[in-house]
């Protein structure tokens, strides 16, 4: 229950950063990082502060969340592998894609150039939002309950890899859910089940 409140959280965050052109990168889970900025802030239940985690989010830096909520770091930089996984994406993006590998690890990222939502876990793209797309924010609860229902694992499993090719599944206006070439019947399979689509 409290990961499915904490998604929801961080997607509006997310959203609300992305409308106002703005950047950010927060992981939930575990990251070695460099503090950019002296951590005065003290940890705090990000479900119940979505204020402060979207001001802390503007910063130069990622926010690292433990997967109980509570902000651990913020303005931080990940030291993560420096190999160039995503092909024409910044600095914010290759950290997210990077970060997310480690087990456990979901990465959200918020484009300042278009305005996207990108979810990362297990080294892959899995979801990403159009923040420009009208009232994406009232389909938060929907967004969440697909991601939910058919189990973030599997989209994750199925998700846009380095090498395996794959399509985007757009389940909602402006929501895409990526998943590989080779399990796209699976995946369809998965959200008629749960009444996602007919």
């Amino acid at each position: 229950m409290i990961q499915e409140q904490l998604n929801k959280t961080i997607i509006e965050v997310c959203l609300k950063i992305a409308k106002r052109e703005e950047g950010a990168i927060i992981l939930v889970g575990s990251c070695d990082n460099k503090p950019l900025v002296k951590q005065e802030v003290k940890p705090f239940n990000v479900i119940e502060n979505p204020k402060l985690l979207e001001s802390l989010a503007l910063m130069d830096g990622a926010v690292i969340v433990d997967k109980f909520g509570l902000m651990q770091y913020y303005g931080t930089m990940l030291k993560v592998n420096k190999l160039s996984l995503l092909k024409n994406s910044g600095t914010r993006h290759q950290s997210g894609l990077s970060a997310s590998i480690k087990d456990g690890n979901k990465v959200y990222v918020v484009s300042e150039e278009d305005n996207k939502v990108r979810i990362f876990q297990e080294g892959k793209l899995v979801v990403e939002i159009d923040g420009r797309t009208k009232n994406i924010e009232k389909q938060v609860p929907e967004i969440n309950n697909i991601m939910e229902s058919i189990g973030w694992g599997t989209a994750s499993l199925l998700g846009a890899g380095i090498v395996a090719p794959a399509i985007g599944i757009a389940a909602i206006p402006g929501v895409t859910i990526f998943v590989a070439i080779t399990g796209v019947s699976y995946f369809i399979k998965k959200l008629k089940k749960y009444n996602v689509i007919k």
